[in-house]
C-alpha cells in the first residue's frame, strides 16, 4: 500500500509539471519609474497656470495666520483647460485636521444616473480651530493626473464676509461645482436665530443646509444631506436654528446648487447627445449659476412664547366668563319674572305662564288659511300674511292670538308621552294601522311639528344619543394612530434633518421641544376649549329641561321645538376633535396626513345639517349609523380624490355621476318625507308621476316650499359637479368641503326665510350670534385663502408662499384662521341652539314644518 501511494503522488507531480510547461509565461511588469515632484511656495490671490502629466506631481505650499477670535475662509478655485474626460486631474488639499480631494472634470450624478461634468470647481476649505492667540497654519495643494499632458489654473483666495453678521444681508453666487458656505456665531444674548435665504430667480434649484462646525463640510449635491438640517429652495428658504443644538455656539450655512431642477418642481432638461457620443458620456451644463442673498436674524425669545400662550388662553377663556355672565343675567331675569308672577293674583296666571309673550299669526297660516292659501307656499298670499310677518320683524313685543286655542287644563293634564311602556322605536311603527296613519300624516300638504313628534321621547333620546357615543368611539380609534403617526413624522424630521418632509410656514415656525412649529399647534386650542364650552352649555340646558319634565312643566311637555341633545353633544365633540386632529396635522403637514385636518370638518358640516333638519322633523331624521356611514363615504372619496383625482378624467366622471345621483336620491327622500321606496318598480312610478302631473294635467308641486329648496339645491350641486368635471381643481379635499358648506348655507338660509315667513321671530341673542358669526366667518375666510403653504406642490415651491408672522411676532395668517374659525364655529353652534327659542311657549301643533 505505501508503494501504491508513492506512485500516485509521483504521477500527480508529473502532471503538474507538464501543465506548467503548457501555460504561457506571465507578463513582464514594467519597472516602476520615479515621479518628478515640483514644489512651489504659493501665495494667495495669484492665479497659477501650469501643466501636469503622469510623471509629474505639483505641490503648492500655502501658509496663513489664524487668530482665535477671528475666522477667515479660504477658497480653492481650479479650472482644467485640457479636455481629457477619461483622465481627470486630481486635486488634494492637505491641511490640519482635514483632507479635501476632488477631481476635475468633476462628475456629479443626477436623476436616472445622469452624469454632469464641470471643468471649473471651487471649494471652501474647512477651518480648523486654534487655541493659540495667533497661529500660522500650513496647507498643501497636490495636483496629479494619469494624462500625458493636462493644463490647469489654480487660485487660492480669502473669502470675504465668511462670518455672517446678525441682521446684515450678504449676496453671493453659487453653482453645482462651486458651492458656498459661511459661518455664523451666536451672540451671547441670543438663544435662537432664523436663517433666511432668498433669490430673485427660482431656478436652478438649490439646497440650504445648516451644519455643525466639523470637518469635512458636506457641500456637494451628492452629500449635502448627510448631516445637519437641510431644505430645497427656489426663491425662499428659512431655517430656525437653536443655540442648544450646537455645542460650539456656531454653525455653517451651506448653499449648494443642484444638478437638476426636478426636486424643486422644475422640468428635467433634455440634453441631446453629440454625434458618435456614448449615452453614458457626461453632460456639460455650461454656466448653471444662481445669485442668492442670506441674512441671519434673531428669533423670538422665551418671553414671547409665554405671552403668546397667555394671549391664546385669555381669548378663549373670556368666552367662559362671558357665558357665565350671560347665564347669571338670565337666571336673575327668570327669578324676577317668577317673583312678579307670584305677586300677581290673577285668574289668568296659568295662561300667562304657559304662553309667555304672545304674538299674532296671520289668518292665512291658521284655520281657513289652510284651505284658501296654503302655508308656506310662494303663491299669492293674503295681505294679512305680509302684515303679520312685518309686525313680527318690526317689534319685539307682540301679542299671540291663536285661532281655536286649546284649554290649558287639557294641556296640563295630558299624559306625558314618555310614560308609554315601550321604549323601542320600531315598536311604534310595526302595527299596520299606525303605518297607515304615518303615511296619511307625513303626506299631508300642511304639516306642524306635532305631526312629526309623535314617537316616544325616550326612544328618540336613545336614538340621538347614539350620535354622541358613536362619534366618541370614532374619535378614540381615529385619534390614537394619528398621534402615533405624527410623532413618528416629527422624530424622522428631527433625526434626518430633512425639512422637506413637512410643509410649514418656515418664516413663522417657532419650535418648542421636539415640535418644529409650536405656534401652529397652539392656535388650535380654541377648537378644544370652545367645543368643551359648548358641551357644558348643552349639559346645562339638558339638566334644566329634565328638571322641567320632572315637575311636569307644560312648556317642556307640549310647547316648543322638541328638545333632543344627542346631536348637539356630537357637534361639540366633533369641534374638539377638529382641534386635536388639526393640531396633529400641523405637527407635520404634508400630503400623506391631510385627511386628519379635514375629516371632522366634513362631520361638523353633516351634523349641522342633520340638526337643522331634526328641529322640525324629529321622528324622521336619519339614524346615527346611516349618517356616519355616509360621512365615511365622503371621507373615502376625499382620500381617493387627492391620491388619484389629479388630472384623472375617469375619476372626475365617476365622482360627478355619483354626486348627481346622490343629490337626486336625497331630494326625493326629503320631498316625500321618506314615504317612498327604492325598488324595481321605481322607474315605472317615476314615469307614471311624470305622465299624470306633467302630460295629462299640468299641475304644480304639492309641496311648494320643499320644491323650491330642492330645486335650488339641485342647481347648486349640479353646478358644482359641472365645475369639478370641467376645471378639475387640484385641492379635491377643499372642493369636497365646499360642497358640504354650500349645501349647509343654502339650507340654513332657507330655514331662516321660512321661519320669518311663518310669522315667527328671531330673538336678540340668536340675532346677535348670526350677525357676529357672519362677520367672523368673513374675516376667517380671508385669512384662510392667504395660502402660506401647500402640499400640492414641491416643498421648495410651497416655501415661495411663506410669510412672516403678523400677530405678536408669533402667529401667522393660518393661526389667525384657526382662532377666527373656532370662534365662528362656536357661534354657528350657538345659532343652531338658540334659533328657535322664541317658540318655547308655542304649542307644537302651531309650529310649522318646512
Amino acid at each position: 500500500m505505501p508503494g501504491a501511494g508513492a506512485a500516485a503522488l509521483a504521477r500527480a507531480l508529473l502532471a503538474g509539471a507538464l501543465l506548467l510547461l503548457l501555460l504561457p509565461p506571465p507578463p513582464v511588469l514594467p519597472q516602476p519609474q520615479w515621479r518628478n515632484v515640483s514644489e512651489t511656495e504659493a501665495q494667495f490671490n495669484i492665479t497659477y497656470t501650469d501643466r501636469v502629466d503622469a510623471n509629474l506631481l505639483h505641490i503648492y505650499a500655502f501658509n496663513h495666520s489664524v487668530r482665535r477670535n477671528m475666522t477667515e475662509g479660504v477658497r480653492v478655485s481650479v479650472n482644467v483647460l485640457s479636455d481629457h474626460k477619461d483622465l481627470p486631474v486630481l486635486f488634494v488639499v492637505r491641511q490640519k485636521e482635514a483632507v479635501v480631494s476632488f477631481q476635475v472634470p468633476l462628475i456629479l450624478r443626477g436623476l436616472y444616473q445622469r452624469k454632469y461634468a464641470y471643468q471649473e470647481v471651487s471649494r471652501t476649505l474647512c477651518q480648523p480651530q486654534t487655541k493659540a492667540e495667533v497661529e500660522t497654519q500650513h496647507f498643501y495643494v497636490d495636483v496629479s493626473t494619469l494624462s500625458l499632458n493636462a493644463s490647469y489654473q489654480l487660485r487660492v483666495t480669502r473669502v470675504e464676509n465668511f462670518v455672517l453678521q446678525t441682521n446684515e444681508r450678504f449676496s453671493f453666487n453659487a453653482t453645482a461645482a462651486q458651492p458656498q458656505y459661511f459661518k455664523y456665531e451666536f451672540p451671547e444674548e441670543v438663544d435662537s436665530v432664523i436663517v433666511k435665504v432668498t433669490s430673485a430667480m427660482a431656478f436652478p434649484c438649490s439646497v440650504i443646509s445648516i451644519q455643525d462646525i466639523l470637518c469635512p463640510v458636506y457641500d456637494l449635491d451628492n452629500n449635502v444631506a448627510f448631516i445637519g438640517m437641510y431644505q430645497t429652495m427656489t426663491k425662499k428658504a428659512a431655517i430656525t436654528v437653536q443655540k442648544k443644538d450646537f455645542p460650539s455656539h456656531s454653525f455653517y450655512v451651506v448653499v449648494v446648487v443642484k444638478t437638476e431642477d426636478e426636486a424643486c418642481g422644475g422640468a428635467l432638461h433634455y440634453y441631446p447627445l453629440s454625434k458618435n457620443a456614448s449615452p453614458d458620456e457626461p453632460v456639460d451644463q455650461q454656466n448653471r449659476q444662481k445669485t442668492l442673498e442670506v441674512m441671519v436674524s434673531p428669533a423670538i425669545t422665551s418671553e414671547a412664547y409665554v405671552s403668546s400662550v397667555l394671549f391664546c388662553l385669555s381669548i378663549f377663556l373670556s368666552f367662559y366668563i362671558l357665558t357665565l355672565l350671560i347665564a347669571c343675567w338670565e337666571s336673575c331675569r327668570q327669578h324676577k319674572r317668577k317673583g312678579l308672577l307670584s305677586a300677581m293674583d290673577s285668574p289668568n296666571l296659568d295662561t300667562a305662564s304657559l304662553l309667555g309673550h304672545s304674538r299674532s299669526i296671520p289668518d292665512s297660516f291658521l284655520g281657513r288659511g289652510y284651505d284658501s292659501y296654503g302655508y308656506g307656499s310662494f303663491g299669492n298670499g293674503s295681505s294679512s300674511s305680509t302684515e303679520g310677518v312685518t309686525d313680527s320683524l318690526g317689534s319685539t313685543e307682540v301679542s299671540y292670538s291663536y285661532v281655536g286655542e286649546r284649554s290649558l287644563e287639557n294641556v296640563a293634564c295630558r299624559p306625558r308621552l314618555d310614560s308609554l311602556s315601550s321604549v323601542e322605536e320600531d315598536d311604534y311603527d310595526t302595527l299596520a294601522d299606525i303605518d297607515y296613519d304615518k303615511n296619511v300624516i307625513r303626506t299631508k300638504k300642511y304639516l306642524c311639528v306635532a305631526d312629526l313628534a309623535r314617537k316616544d321621547k325616550r326612544v328618540l333620546r336613545k336614538k340621538y344619543q347614539i350620535y354622541f357615543w358613536n362619534i366618541a368611539t370614532i374619535a378614540v380609534f381615529y385619534a390614537l394612530p394619528v398621534v402615533q403617526l405624527v410623532i413618528t413624522y416629527q422624530t424622522v424630521v428631527n433625526v434626518t434633518g430633512n425639512q422637506d418632509i413637512c410643509y410649514y410656514n418656515f418664516l413663522c415656525a417657532h419650535p418648542l421641544g421636539n415640535l418644529s412649529a409650536f405656534n401652529n399647534i397652539l392656535s388650535n386650542l380654541g377648537y378644544v376649549l370652545l367645543g368643551l364650552l359648548f358641551l357644558l352649555i348643552i349639559l346645562q340646558r339638558e339638566i334644566n329641561y329634565n328638571r322641567a319634565l320632572m315637575r311636569n312643566d307644560a312648556h317642556a311637555v307640549e310647547c316648543g321645538i322638541p328638545k333632543h341633545f344627542g346631536l348637539f353633544y356630537a357637534m361639540g365633540t366633533a369641534l374638539m376633535m377638529e382641534g386635536l386632529l388639526s393640531a396633529c396635522y400641523h405637527v407635520c403637514p404634508n400630503y400623506t396626513n391631510f385627511q386628519f385636518d379635514t375629516s371632522f370638518m366634513y362631520m361638523i358640516a353633516g351634523l349641522c345639517m342633520l340638526k337643522l333638519y331634526q328641529k322640525r322633523h324629529p321622528d324622521i331624521n336619519a339614524s346615527a349609523y346611516s349618517a356616519y356611514a355616509c360621512l365615511a363615504l365622503v371621507i373615502f372619496f376625499s382620500v381617493v380624490g387627492v391620491v388619484f383625482g389629479k388630472g384623472n378624467t375617469v375619476f372626475w366622471i365617476v365622482f360627478s355621476v355619483i354626486h348627481i345621483l346622490a343629490t337626486l336620491l336625497l331630494s326625493t327622500q326629503l320631498y316625500y318625507m321618506g314615504r317612498w321606496k327604492l325598488d324595481s318598480g321605481i322607474l315605472r312610478r317615476i314615469l307614471y308621476v311624470l305622465y299624470t302631473d306633467c302630460i295629462r294635467q299640468c299641475s304644480g308641486p304639492m309641496y311648494v316650499d320643499r320644491m323650491v329648496l330642492l330645486v335650488m339645491g339641485n342647481i347648486i350641486n349640479w353646478s358644482l359637479a359641472a365645475y369639478g368635471l370641467i376645471v378639475r381643481p387640484n385641492d379635491f379635499a377643499s372642493y369636497l368641503l365646499a360642497i358640504g358648506i354650500c349645501n349647509l348655507l343654502l339650507y340654513f338660509a332657507f330655514y331662516i326665510i321660512m321661519k320669518l315667513r311663518s310669522g315667527e321671530r328671531i330673538k336678540l341673542i340668536p340675532l346677535l350670534c348670526i350677525i357676529s358669526t357672519s362677520v367672523v366667518w368673513g374675516f376667517a375666510l380671508f385669512f384662510f385663502f392667504q395660502g402660506l403653504s401647500t402640499w400640492q406642490k414641491t416643498p421648495a415651491e410651497s416655501r415661495e408662499h411663506n410669510r412672516d408672522c403678523i400677530l405678536l411676532d408669533f402667529f401667522d395668517d393660518h393661526d389667525i384662521w384657526h382662532f377666527l374659525s373656532s370662534i365662528a364655529m362656536f357661534g354657528s353652534f350657538l345659532v343652531l341652539l338658540t334659533l328657535d327659542d322664541d317658540l318655547d311657549c308655542v304649542q307644537r301643533d302651531k309650529i310649522y314644518v318646512f
